[in-house]
């Protein structure tokens, strides 16, 4: 459960965001005493309560009766954002209008005078327009990241080159999977049509790359219970994310997938026997295991294994991606970013993270990071699709070394 600051800060947060868009969707919209004003002030304050409540409540209530708030208001926290935005762009427009006339010396303060009737109603209906287009905006956004976010994941197929890759080794195939997030929102169901399109895949290796549940095995243990079905040549494998610590449930979920065959890697490699060859599967605790003294250690991970071998490991977080480097690793799995998850952190999550999405590369290292398979917060993927991801190893070429 969120400490009293986080709590009194979201409250505060949500309130000031509700005021500016009261000031812009009621004041400016409405005439004063007017009925419509006093029923869109009710709204507003409804609003703000409903867009805080599910980040402090929830957890509280938990997965049964959280669901009953964590839709509604999770829904309304993305209809909000989107609502928001338009009306940021247009404040922007109009503090550039305001720069654009001082500077050219027609800001004249002057005596007060009253704004003339045609004057006020040519405001009240630009601030109509701009409201009802925000709210266009808003709805047909929510609803286009719903439909995303609650939507099959796509399939991604993305062939990696590896250096060092015994030929013996090319074609092996790495089905990878995170954040899938199950709890309030996310349940079983969820689990076998992300378990389906994995087994479609016919992978030698599947790796489930942290963020698998927010809360506990007692309460969502029946949610992952169809990971039992995995399919696969070598085996599943699973390293914790930030968010197995959040809850204070990494050992009760590695236990829990040791019992539905899901192997966890916690800061230990495997050799898989390909072909008459070997490569080397190793798996790194989340960085949020620090506080609770199990954090990555990559010595213990790769220390005295053959440097003639290739190494792909299997970390939640892309900024292990650095560590990963410093020790030999060929290819980097990792998850956590949700690709974003919805405009515009798609963007910004840019700033500080080494890859957001997709193939990159640190130092030597290739990484790849996916979008996941749930979602977190509101229920929403805009610009960023829910994914399933098997990678198929080769021998680099040229370009790729």
């Amino acid at each position: 459960m969120l400490g009293w600051a986080t709590n009194l800060l979201i409250v505060l947060a949500s309130a000031l965001v509700h005021w500016w868009l009261w000031k812009r969707l009621v004041r400016d919209t409405t005439r004063p005493g007017t009925r419509a004003r006093r029923v869109g002030t009710v709204l507003t304050a409804a609003s703000a309560a409903l867009a805080a409540a599910p980040r402090i409540l929830v957890p509280a209530l938990g997965p049964d009766a959280g669901r009953w708030l964590a839709w509604p208001g999770y829904t309304w926290l993305a209809v909000v954002l989107y609502l928001a935005l338009p009306l940021l762009v247009a404040e922007l427009i109009r503090a550039a209008g305001w720069l654009r006339s001082r500077r050219a010396g027609r800001h004249d303060p002057g005596p007060a005078v009253p704004p003339t009737a045609a004057e006020l109603n040519r405001r009240l209906f630009l601030s109509r327009t701009a409201g009802a287009t925000a709210g266009v905006i808003s709805v047909a956004t929510t609803g286009y990241g719903l439909t995303s976010a609650l939507g099959p994941p796509r399939v991604q197929r993305v062939p990696v080159g590896i250096s060092r890759l015994d030929p013996r080794l090319s074609g092996l195939r790495i089905a990878v999977v995170s954040d899938l997030h199950l709890g309030t929102m996310l349940g079983r169901s969820h689990t076998e049509r992300i378990v389906r399109h994995i087994n479609g895949l016919e992978a030698d290796v599947v790796a489930v790359v942290g963020d698998l549940a927010d809360g506990l095995p007692a309460e969502l243990g029946a949610a992952a219970r169809p990971l039992r079905s995995l399919e696969s040549t070598h085996g599943s494998f699973f390293v914790t994310g930030n968010h197995e610590y959040l809850y204070d449930g990494a050992d009760a979920w590695v236990g829990e997938l040791h019992a539905l065959g899901v192997r966890g890697l916690r800061n230990e490699r495997v050799e898989i026997h390909h072909n008459g060859a070997t490569l080397d599967l190793a798996g790194v605790e989340d960085v949020t295991g620090e506080e609770y003294g199990t954090g990555p250690d990559f010595a213990r991970t790769l220390d005295g294994r053959d440097p003639t071998r290739p190494v792909v490991l299997l970390a939640h977080q892309p900024i292990l991606a650095t560590q990963a480097a410093r020790h030999g690793v060929d290819l980097q799995l990792s998850g956590h970013t949700h690709g974003g998850q919805f405009f515009p952190i798609t963007q910004l999550s840019r700033l500080w993270e080494p890859v957001v999405s997709g193939l990159g590369k640190v130092e030597d290292t290739t990484v790849y990071v996916t979008n996941g398979a749930g979602f977190f917060g509101p229920p929403v993927r805009v610009g960023a699709p829910p994914e399933v991801t098997l990678i198929e190893l080769r021998p680099a070429g040229p370009r790729e070394q």
